[in-house]
This record gives structure tokens, C-alpha cells and sequence, in this order.
């Protein structure tokens, strides 16, 4: 065994099974695996290790952004507060703009402020996901990467659905990765067909990889299914017998009870994007019900064209606040739920959790340290709370990823964002200049 590393002087959150607290707690990493968790005394066993001081910090499992569309980073701030924007807008910019390139180096920005802000994994939904996967491997993040499948020409596609036949290239080129997990995203029901969602469906199953798409998030959706064949969406996909433990739902705004019974019957994850859904007027997703159903849900902060932020804190902390609002009741979602959903909850999402989600022996060493010596962080009485309501990305001191730091001090170690900031920055007149004339 070499690299090893020991993370001492914290207080560890491991979000096991029995929401193990572990004060003045040591983790012990050996390449890229978890070998030790306990006090001090296990140190005693690893003389040689590369310390890692955590200044009193808080130790966490990484964070897992379930849902965005990372390299939309560069349209980020563009059309904020206009109506329709989907359709007025960013369609429009895509098909214009959206190349090898311009995934690339938004992909690499995003990954930096993902990892900055202590997200260890995300899923991706865009065009180009190859660009998207060597990007993640330059930086060293763990990705669920899925290319988009859509009912008009795209970016990388000069045919509709075009996204099928590079899924099926794109997943056989990276099943075998150790940070990438290929998928296919169908983008909705309402932007492909009964054949094209069903030939997504056979290419999950084959290759036994995930399958994500955005339902029952906007209002003409839903009326569109109800209207033409008396189901919601939810309800359209189960009888296209595409619902499966492999699907992850997107939104899942406008859903009732025999929806969530479905879904939760099917095995279906839920991505839970409060921030993007609050921004864009599309009403708060019913996970309080989801999660008394015991359907898995995981945070994600979809595009940075539609929640801007794409770090794990700002959702947890709008999740814990819009559900308190919305329920008349503070008593909701406790912090240590909001912690779960962006660590182990987000893992069991994307079907990772005997990987990561939580600081236990054997599983991945990817993990976040919380400094506590900033002026929003003391004092602290419960640690979960602190994080979710006190800290922000900010907060994030260090990140290891597959035992490798990422992050130290507060500073991207795995790449050069000065560097890869003027990559994002020189694409802007370019944006602009098509942007204004929309």
C-alpha cells in the first residue's frame, strides 16, 4: 500500500447507517480507499502518512449534484428574468453557439467551482459528453456523464435523436472508467417520441447504465399528456414500460400520489433541483411525500443558466428553508436529512452508494473538509445545521477525490482556474453578440 494519507484534528459526519459522529476523529486513506475511520489512536498505525490538519474542521463525505448541465456555464447570467426562456433563449443560443469546444472549457470551469464548493460527483445532461468526460478526467471528479437525446438536430447531431448513436459509442468508450459512468438522457417526454424513448431504455438496460431526463417539470408537460392521452407524464413513461431502477427523474415537479406510487413501485430516483425550480416559477417538488414512500432523492442544482450555483450547500440550504415554508412547520427536513440527501441520498441516486456517500472503511476516498475558523461558522451546537445554515462554498478548506486532493487550502490543486477562468472569459463576446440578437 503506498499514498497514505491521514486526515486528523476533525470532527467526522460519516452519514453511515447509524449517523456515526466522530470527534476528534482520524480518517485513513490508502490510494484511493478509505482503510481507517476513528480517534487518534489509529494514527499510531500509520506513523509514515501524509497529514492532513483539519484545524478543528468538519469532515463530510463529498457532495453529489445530481442533476445539472455543466457546461451551460458559459450562458450563465444571460436572460435571467425572462418568460420562456427554455424555448427564447437557450435553444436557440445552443444550436448557434454549443460546440466541442465551447463544452470543453465550460465543462472545465464548472468542474472548478463544483469541486471548490465540495461536490466530489455529478450527473451531467448535455451535448458532446466525451468533452465533458476529459474534462472531468483532467480535474479528477467522479461523473455520471449523459448524452442528450432530443426530438431537433443538435449540437453534435445533424439528424433528431442523433444522441442515441453517440450514447451508444460514448458508453461503450468509458463503461470500464474509474471516475466516469457513462449514461444517455433522453431531454423529456415532450422532446422525443415513444421509439426514441424506448431505444434509450434498451441502451440502459444493456449496459446496465443510468437513464435521466427531465419530468413533470414544466406546466405545458404536463397539460400536453394529460390533454392528449388522460395521463401526467409520470404516468406516460410507466406505460412505455421505461421506468426502472436505472432512472433517475429530473424535477419531478408536478406529481401526485399515484405518481409517486409509481415511482416509488418502479424504483425510480429523484434529483430534487429547489434552486432552479424556484428561480424558474415552477413550484416545489413533493419529495416530503417521496421520502415517507421511500423513494430515494438526491439534490442537484440543474444548469448554471437556471440555478447559477451549481455547488451542493446553496441547495441544501434553499431545500431546508422552501420546505419550511411551504409546510408551515420548521420541524421539516432537519438538517441532518438536508446532509443526507447531498451525500449518501445523492450516491443511492446514482446508484454509487457501496462506493461513496459516506466515510466508512473500503469505500472511496472522496471526501470534503468544512474549516469551522471563519466568522459564520462559530459557535457550533450541532454540526449538521451549522453546515447547512451556517456555511457556504466558501467554507470548503479541502477535497480529496479518489484519495486524491483536488483542493487544499481553498485552492484548486488538480488544475489551473486563472487559466481555464480566461478560457470561460473569452468565449463571452462571441455568447453576446449572438445573445442580443434573440
Amino acid at each position: 500500500m503506498k499514498n497514505i494519507k491521514a486526515v486528523e484534528n476533525v470532527t467526522i459526519l460519516t452519514m453511515n447507517e447509524n449517523r456515526d459522529i466522530i470527534e476528534n476523529g482520524v480518517v485513513v486513506i490508502g490510494d484511493d480507499k478509505i482503510l481507517e475511520v476513528g480517534n487518534n489512536e489509529i494514527r499510531e498505525k500509520y506513523k509514515e502518512a501524509e497529514v492532513i490538519d483539519g484545524d478543528e474542521g468538519i469532515l463530510i463525505p463529498g457532495m453529489v449534484n445530481c442533476h445539472t448541465h455543466a457546461s451551460m456555464i458559459p450562458f450563465r447570467s444571460l436572460a435571467d428574468d425572462y418568460k420562456d426562456r427554455l424555448k427564447r433563449y437557450l435553444f436557440p443560443l445552443e444550436q448557434k453557439l454549443v460546440n466541442k469546444e465551447l463544452v470543453y472549457i465550460g465543462a472545465k470551469y464548472a468542474i472548478c467551482e463544483m469541486l471548490l464548493g465540495g461536490v466530489t460527483t455529478f450527473c451531467d445532461m448535455y451535448y458532446f459528453e466525451d468533452e465533458v468526460a476529459k474534462a472531468s478526467k483532467e480535474l479528477n471528479i467522479r461523473g455520471v456523464l449523459c448524452e442528450s437525446v432530443i426530438n431537433f438536430p443538435a449540437p453534435d447531431s445533424k439528424e433528431p435523436f442523433g444522441g442515441l448513436e453517440y450514447s451508444k459509442e460514448f458508453i461503450e468508450k468509458w463503461i470500464d472508467d474509474s471516475l466516469i459512468i457513462p449514461g444517455i438522457a433522453p431531454h423529456a417526454p415532450y422532446t422525443n417520441d415513444d421509439e426514441s424513448l424506448k431505444k434509450a431504455y434498451e441502451l440502459s438496460k444493456k449496459y446496465n447504465v443510468p437513464l435521466t431526463m427531465h419530468v413533470a417539470e414544466m406546466d405545458y408537460e404536463y397539460d400536453k399528456y394529460v390533454k392528449e392521452y388522460n395521463l401526467t407524464p409520470v404516468q406516460y413513461l410507466d406505460k412505455l414500460g421505461i421506468l426502472d431502477e436505472n432512472f433517475i427523474a429530473a424535477h419531478s415537479v408536478l406529481v401526485n400520489d399515484e405518481d409517486i406510487n409509481i415511482l416509488k413501485e418502479r424504483g425510480v430516483k429523484v434529483s430534487h433541483n429547489i434552486g432552479a425550480n424556484a428561480k424558474g416559477a415552477k413550484g416545489v417538488a413533493p419529495i416530503l411525500k417521496m421520502r415517507e414512500e421511500g423513494i430515494n432523492i438526491g439534490l442537484g442544482s440543474d444548469g448554471p443558466m437556471s440555478g447559477n450555483t451549481i455547488d451542493i450547500i446553496t441547495q441544501m440550504n434553499l431545500v431546508g428553508k422552501i420546505h419550511k415554508l411551504f409546510s408551515n412547520d420548521r420541524s421539516v427536513l432537519p438538517s441532518v436529512e438536508l446532509v443526507e440527501m447531498a451525500t449518501m441520498g445523492g450516491a443511492k441516486v446514482l446508484g454509487l452508494d457501496k462506493k461513496i456517500g459516506s466515510i466508512e472503511k473500503g469505500k472511496k476516498a472522496d471526501l470534503v473538509l468544512i474549516e469551522t475558523q471563519s466568522v459564520n461558522m462559530q459557535p457550533i451546537y450541532d454540526y449538521y445545521a451549522s453546515i447547512v445554515y451556517s456555511a457556504n462554498p466558501a467554507n470548503v478548506d479541502t477535497v480529496l477525490v479518489d484519495g486524491k486532493i483536488v483542493v487544499r487550502n481553498k485552492k484548486l490543486v488538480s488544475g489551473d482556474l486563472n487559466f481555464i477562468r480566461n478560457e470561460l472569459i473569452g468565449l463571452k463576446k462571441k455568447i453576446y453578440d449572438v445573445a442580443k440578437n434573440l
